[in-house]
């Protein structure tokens, strides 16, 4: 009797989708939030815009360098890891052997079980290695290119975000108008972004649009009444 075969569908949200949302996320509240305070305070729609593209020019820096400095600490941090269990299994092989069994003891399986393992991986000690890079401290080899991929791909969704609430200012000069219209286009831009973030991610699309959303208003909102109260 002819069988539907099995797939598995699991979901890997890529370096890549992660690097876009980071950036895209703050791209599109922080310059929403200073366009609304500023629209609170002044009148003019030019200093709003030039103090928006001077925001999102140093904010997509700062968050650029921010990503790059992460990826060569999670790439320094490999390779310190990685000599460690050189020297481990080179100097107290007895130790990585007790810890190789214990991670598989944990699975149920028997010390009859085990044992050609432990002698395999001590005929091959870069596989050994490996293992233990993977298993024991959950670590992959990063991708040489990552700390420069990720500062590009952030820098870049924090511009493309950040011109989306300045947008308004820059087509329209009456900054009330310039206000309404940048809430409305942030705002649907906001959402669109949280579900797409959603699906990429795995978590509800409609949830994550509902908080993107809230989230950016909540925060173009305070920054609007503070700038208000005080001007």
């Amino acid at each position: 009797m002819p069988q539907t075969p099995h797939i598995e569908r699991h979901f890997t949200s890529s370096e890549f989708v992660r690097d876009v949302v980071i950036g895209m996320s703050d791209g599109l509240t922080v310059p929403f939030a200073l366009a609304a305070g500023l629209s609170g305070a002044v009148n003019v729609t030019s200093i709003i815009v030039t103090a928006g593209l001077a925001e999102v020019a140093a904010g997509s820096i700062a968050m650029g360098l921010g990503g790059y400095l992460a990826a060569r600490s999670d790439a320094e941090h490999y390779v310190a890891e990685k000599k460690r269990e050189w020297h481990e299994v080179e100097t107290v092989p007895e130790v990585e052997l007790a810890e190789v069994s214990e991670l598989f003891r944990e699975y149920g399986l028997s010390h009859e079980a085990i044992a050609p393992i432990l002698k395999a991986f001590e005929a091959n000690p870069k596989g050994w290695v490996d293992f233990m890079m993977r298993y024991e401290l959950g670590l992959e080899e990063p991708d040489p290119k990552r700390a420069l991929n990720s500062a590009a791909t952030i820098a870049g969704a924090y511009i493309v975000g950040g011109l989306i609430p300045l947008a308004p200012y820059m087509l329209l000069k009456n900054p009330s108008q310039a206000l309404v219209g940048s809430v409305v286009v942030t705002l649907t831009a906001l959402m669109i972004f949280g579900y797409v973030k959603g699906r990429f991610t795995g978590t509800k699309p409609v949830l994550s649009a509902a908080q993107t959303t809230l989230i950016g208003g909540l925060a173009a909102s305070a920054a609007f009444l503070i700038a208000k109260m005080f001007s």
